[in-house]
């Protein structure tokens, strides 16, 4: 049982490492946006990518917080 929620775990520290890498590339890519037309628009596309990626990865770590949790409650059981 404790090997499954290992599994999950890494996948889930993968999911969060998705999440991050689009978070950046987005901002990344907003900023450059920002810089090249000289304007600074409220909400543009990217941004909002941005935003969905960052929460994304705050979903996954609260997650895998959650799975640490139960692993360490297994072993301490078991």
């Amino acid at each position: 049982m404790q090997t499954l929620f290992i599994i999950v775990l890494v996948g889930l520290c993968v999911m969060v490492l998705i999440s991050l890498v689009r978070g950046i590339v987005a901002f990344m890519q907003s900023t450059k946006i920002d810089l090249e037309t000289g304007e600074s628009q409220d909400a543009t596309e990217m941004q909002m990518k941005q935003n969905k990626a960052m929460f994304a990865r705050i979903k996954y770590q609260a997650l895998a917080i959650i799975v640490v949790g139960i692993i360490l409650a297994i072993s301490r059981a078991g």
